[in-house]
Formats: structure tokens, sequence, C-alpha cells
């Protein structure tokens, strides 16, 4: 039987010629199933190589190098991982399959007599991850608060607003705005949304969709789905966000409007808050950091605050940076981290952290100060929430 490490020599350059065709996308994929540690993958992603090639055969060979087992592993996932073979279609015509020894009997393999089942911790399980199959897979709720009664503008919130609405509506989302809205209007829209009782406040409410990449007239009442997704954009200070009339509303209060209920069609469903505000009037600066460098309960019943998440764009007490055209250095980071990581199947949490980090690497100059932005997410989601592009969507 050939070995799988015979069978990437026999193949060698055949996969280096086809892994050429993306060397990003194959780096990524063998660091996330940990067939590299980071500091490899660090030390991978920034050889000093001209070339695509060169980076290509520079991880060929260190998977090589690993033995026989990452070996079979990297056949296994090139054979398997569906991004993988949709990016690299030529894969079908190299034989890379491996005959992989039968396991043991459980009763030779365990060190415990009676054992029959691998523990718990260690089978897959069906119920570990929200499932999103409706269509839609539910409602994107913008609040985008533009202009306020005192005159203030918040320019580059529209260019956050059509972000969001994109990378929604891209992940299979109805994607609906209300613009400019008091704090009473914003309690109205959210208990609204809440449950979809009384439609009849949609028309007092002025509610936009988003259709055909612009914000238009609402097209049919909607429905939830599986998911339900709610954006602010607004001013803000500590725990709470503005209407344009400079009323506050709580955080905490938007959060309990969508709270678990016997009658409520948003219960057991993920629920997840995006708040672009500021939440104080620090600024903050940034510290020389170096770390920058290169039990299952089958009961019905869950708590009345669970299945939600709330990512705010800056930490209680300070400022979130805001540019006059491009937008928002929260939302914007978050659209393009959804947009690179939702397509290989990473979960919001996982794409939260990536956004953390992004804008923790963010830095700006107001008024001659050094500005910084830290995130910060919480939640009590029970499972994980993967959100998919539509089929056939770009």
């Amino acid at each position: 039987m050939m070995s799988a490490k015979d069978t990437m020599r026999r193949n060698k350059t055949l996969l280096q010629s086809t892994l050429c065709g993306d060397n990003v996308i194959i780096l990524n994929k063998v660091y996330e199933k940990k067939l590299i540690t980071g500091r490899e993958y660090n030390n991978l992603k920034s050889i000093n190589k001209e070339d695509v090639e060169g980076h290509v055969i520079e991880l060929v060979d260190k998977i090589m190098n690993k033995g026989d087992e990452t070996c079979q592993d990297f056949l296994h996932l090139l054979q398997t991982d569906e991004d993988i073979k949709t990016t690299y279609p030529k894969l079908k015509n190299i034989q890379l399959s491996v005959t992989r020894p039968l396991p043991l009997p459980i009763q030779a393999s365990s060190s415990n007599e009676g054992a029959t089942m691998p523990p718990e911790s260690k089978r897959p399980k069906q119920d570990d991850q929200y499932q999103l199959n409706s269509q839609p897979n539910g409602l994107c709720v913008i609040i985008n608060n533009e202009t306020f009664m005192d005159g203030k503008v918040r320019r580059g919130t529209n260019n956050d607003a059509e972000s969001l609405a994109k990378v929604f509506s891209w992940l299979n989302f109805r994607v609906l705005m209300c613009k400019d809205q008091t704090k009473d209007q914003m309690v109205q829209t959210l208990t609204c949304f809440a449950s979809l009782r009384d439609l009849s406040q949609l028309q007092q409410l002025d509610v936009k969709e988003w259709s055909n990449d612009v914000f238009t007239d609402l097209q049919g009442d909607p429905q939830h789905g599986d998911a339900f997704i709610c954006c602010v954009l607004s001013h803000g200070t500590k725990g709470v966000v503005s209407g344009i009339d400079s009323k506050s509303l709580s955080i905490q209060e938007t959060i309990t409007t969508f709270k678990a209920t016997g009658k409520s069609p948003l219960t057991g469903k993920p629920k997840v808050f995006l708040i672009q505000a500021c939440q104080g009037r620090q600024m903050q600066r940034g510290v020389l950091s170096e770390d920058l460098q290169a039990d299952d309960s089958q009961s019905p019943f869950i708590p009345e605050d669970a299945d939600f998440l709330v990512a705010l764009a800056t930490v209680e007490d300070y400022k979130a940076m805001r540019h006059p055209i491009d937008g928002s250095w929260f939302i914007q980071s978050l659209c393009e981290q959804l947009k690179e990581r939702c397509p290989r199947g990473e979960d919001i949490t996982t794409i939260l952290h990536h956004v953390n980090n992004q804008v923790s690497l963010k830095e700006g100059f107001i008024q001659h100060d050094r500005a910084k932005q830290m995130p910060e997410v919480r939640f009590t989601l029970r499972k994980r929430l993967v959100l998919s592009p539509q089929a056939g969507s770009p």
C-alpha cells in the first residue's frame, strides 16, 4: 500500500502547479485544519519568494516533512473541502486517494474495559450549530441615524448601511432599513420587529428594503426566518445609543425587547446586534505590546437571555472612529471579514475575533492625538452561528 507521503511525492509537481492557482487559500486552509502551527503559518506567509510557485513549494515541502499522518490529512483536505474543490478544479484529475488503515475495534483500542463509544467530546454533534433553513435565512434590520435635530450629521454612515446591506443580502438575509429615527421611533421599530404582529406600524416607520443594490420601498410583509440581525448606526454614550432627537435608548433595553418568551417567533433562534456608536468621550491611545509581532441537558426550556450576540464598535467610555466618506472602522472591517470568511464556513464569533484584531491595529489622528479603537463582543449563543452565501451568488 502506498503511503500518503509517497502519494504526495509521486504527484508533487502536479500538486504544486495546481495549487499555484491561489496560494493564499491553501495556506489558510492548512492553518485552519491545524496542519501547521501559527509560527509556521506566519513564516510561510512572509517568506521571501518572488513568485507564487515558490510559496507553494515551501508549503508542500513543509507538509511532507511533517510525516505520513499530516500528509494523509492534507490529501483528505484536498479531496473533501468544497472551497478547495471549487478553487482548484484540476485536482480531480490527480490521483490522491490513499487507503486508510481500518481502525481497531473499540474494545481492542480502548484502555477502559466495557467502553463502546468514543468520549462525548470526541463525537460529532448534529445540534452544535444553529440550523438556518428558511428562505431567506432571516431579517437584517438597519437603523441608520444620519441627520440629527441639532444639525449634526454623521457623515459616512450611509456607506456603512450600504456595506451591511450588500453583505447580509449576500448572506441570504432580507435587509430592511429605517432612517433617521427618534428614540421613541427606535423603540417602536424594535418592538414591531420583535413580534411582527402589527405590520401596519411599518408604514409609519417608513421602512425601506434593499433590492438591486439600492434601498427602495418595502416589498411585501416581512416574516421572521431562522435568525435575526439588528444593526444600529448612531451617536451614543456609555451603554446607550441616541435617537436623532438626542434622547438615549439603553442598549440593554434594545436587547431585552427580543428576550425569549413562549410567544416570541425568535425564541431559540440567534439574534445578533451590531452597534456602531461611541460609548463615551475618551479617546483610546495605543501602547506598545510584544503580542503585535509577526455536559448536555435535554430540557426543552432555555434561559430567556439565551441566543444573543452583541458586538459593540468600542468598549465603554470611548469613542468609535468613523471616516466621513469611507464609513466606520468597525462596520467596514466587519463587512470585509464576513465576505472573506463566511465562504470558508467560519462561525460568527470566530469572525468577530478577526474584526477585533483588525480594528485594534488601525490607527488615526484626531486633533494631533493618535487614536485607537477596541471593539467588544458579548454573547449568550448556545451553538455555532455560521452564515453562508446564497447558492450561486458571487
